[in-house]
């Protein structure tokens, strides 16, 4: 039994005084849940999906990206004509496009949509599936040419004239000036786990993306990169972005019968690899540093802290942000403002079920969460949310938990 933290009125110092929430558009009805064999975008269902994020109350989406995925610049560009407030974020590796040719096709997504662009770069994680578009950089050089490719964006933004490049992966002469943003440089992020990620991401990434973990755990990895940004002599901390897929519903109770049911069915799909890119994974142990975090913590134990729940990660061998948090709205609501306690300012979630769950978070987990941190910028203090669902510091939840 894991004793509760103190939940009183004090705000914790680490705690960010705002949350921008994020999920990730589908672009057809297939899950993990109930697989659909499909490789294309159903427009009907896309813009559906697309709608009820706007009207849930997200802040942002990412336009993930495969070497057989759609292609996440085009899909964030109807993403920008679909949505009035939405900010599309492009996942991109920088194997796949010219850095000068990036920042072009950033800026103009940035003009078509009034500022509203963001970029992930994925430096890359699995050999096997940057060879599959001609990508056969060593894994520890690909974040070096990560960081060679954000200065190039940014210069490619700011640059007042033509200027030429010599370095260690790209070359040009007299570039520029080029394709301006619509009124700023647009936020860059990046993610991973390995020494190499968190050197550059504390360099130079505006925003540094981890899956959920462990709130200790996370809070160590927080300050492992903003210690990087400082010793950069950056003013400007990179914003915590942390990726969850919760379980809801209306009580915890009924929250773990649907985990499990869930859990047993992800499982039966992954095991047939039944599921969009799960033909492209590779078996056995996998080669990015975040998916052997996610397994060792799942090795672990299967309930940590609040919420937190990684059997989900165990079934699918942590291909991809895969870590649940279970419970009712008020309990994960609880337990995403404990990550934001621990200095999480960028949350996404995304469920198993993609549509149904989007609109319930919307519903449901987004407003508890604003409404406590509203209440704390009036009043100075915390509210009673985390006291008073407590989750898996109770035994009840445990024993629910257990109840396979």
């Amino acid at each position: 039994m894991t004793s509760a933290p103190v939940f009183d009125a004090k705000i914790p110092e680490t705690a960010s005084p705002k949350v921008e929430f994020i999920s990730l558009s589908h672009l057809n009805p297939s899950t993990e849940l109930n697989p659909i064999p499909s490789r294309g975008i159903d427009l009907k269902y896309f813009r559906q999906y697309v709608r009820s994020l706007e009207e849930g109350g997200y802040d942002y989406t990412l336009l993930p990206y495969g070497a057989a995925s759609a292609d996440s610049f085009v899909v964030a560009s109807a993403v920008g004509q679909l949505t009035e407030r939405i900010r599309p974020i492009v996942a991109l590796r920088p194997n796949t496009t010219f850095p000068l040719v990036g920042a072009q096709k950033l800026a103009t997504l940035d003009q078509l949509t009034e500022g509203r662009a963001v970029v992930h770069l994925i430096s890359g994680g699995s050999d096997a599936e940057q060879a599959r578009q001609g990508d056969y950089l060593p894994k520890d050089r690909r974040y070096a040419r990560t960081s060679e490719y954000i200065d190039l964006l940014r210069r490619a933004w700011t640059e007042p004239g033509p200027f030429s490049h010599e370095g260690e992966f790209y070359r040009f002469d007299d570039f520029g000036p080029g394709f301006a943003p619509y009124e700023a440089p647009i936020p860059i992020s990046i993610g991973g786990q390995s020494d190499e990620a968190f050197q550059v991401g504390g360099e130079k990434a505006d925003i540094f993306s981890f899956w959920g973990e462990p709130l200790d755990d996370l809070r160590g990895e927080i300050d492992r990169v903003h210690a990087i940004a400082r010793a950069a002599g950056r003013t400007t901390l990179p914003r915590i972005w942390v990726t969850f897929r919760p379980i809801i519903a209306r009580t915890d109770e009924l929250a773990w019968r649907k985990a499990h049911e869930y859990v047993a069915k992800i499982a039966d799909t992954f095991g047939k690899a039944a599921y969009g890119k799960q033909s492209f994974i590779p078996k056995g142990s996998p080669q990015n540093v975040g998916s052997q975090r996610a397994l060792s913590f799942a090795e672990k134990g299967e309930l940590y802290d609040r919420a937190l729940w990684t059997r989900t990660a165990a079934v699918t061998n942590a291909a991809g942000a895969s870590t649940a948090l279970v419970g009712s709205p008020e309990t994960v609501a609880a337990a995403i403002l404990d990550y934001v306690d621990r200095g999480a300012d960028l949350v996404s979630i995304r469920g198993y079920d993609t549509l149904a769950d989007a609109v319930d978070y919307g519903k449901h987990v987004l407003p508890l969460v604003r409404q406590e941190l509203a209440h704390r910028e009036a009043t100075g203090t915390r509210g009673t949310l985390q006291a008073d669902h407590l989750g898996g510091y109770t035994e009840d939840y445990r024993r629910f938990a257990g109840q396979a």
